[in-house]
């Protein structure tokens, strides 16, 4: 049974999870395709503003302090090992995998893309290259923080039982 403080944390990560779910899936679902009808310059100048302006506050506080919370919790769960904290050990280790995407990925990707003059003869091959990888990873991080919010609140549900 997840206890203490641990409720109050998992349901902080559960919230954390799903907001970083639901701004990948925004890239995955619109954002992406919007970028990809603008011409390889208007694409490439627009994800380089977003990638400027995500790294605010608010947005790696839902993103890095929801991983350190889940490394926290998973430590918990591994201590106490019952129906509630397998849903919670899931819970944590997939959105830890979203985390790791991010950070092992996209990142580099993203800080590469800004070294890209938009008017460059080679950017429209930069992008194509850039755009789909991209997004398949995307997609990745989306479904584990997805399926990691829900595993969180199935370990909420199962506390409460």
């Amino acid at each position: 049974m997840i206890d203490g403080y641990a409720p109050g944390l998992t349901l902080a990560a559960a919230v954390g999870a799903g907001i970083t779910a639901g701004v990948y899936f925004a890239f995955s679902t619109f954002i992406m395709t919007g970028l990809r009808r603008l011409s390889h310059a208007q694409s490439i100048a627009a994800m380089n503003a977003i990638n400027k302006a995500a790294p605010n506050p608010l947005f790696m506080l839902a993103l890095f302090g929801t991983a350190i919370v889940c490394v926290g919790l998973a430590i918990h769960g591994l201590r106490n090992r019952d129906a509630a904290t397998v849903w919670l050990i899931l819970g944590c280790a997939l959105y830890i995998v979203s985390a790791l995407v991010t950070v092992v990925y996209h990142i580099p990707h993203n800080a590469a893309l800004m070294t890209v003059d938009p008017n460059s003869a080679g950017a429209g091959t930069t992008w194509s290259h850039f755009v789909t990888p991209w997004l398949a990873w995307n997609h990745v991080r989306t479904l584990t923080s997805l399926v990691g919010t829900v595993s969180l609140v199935l370990a909420l549900r199962a506390t409460s039982r």
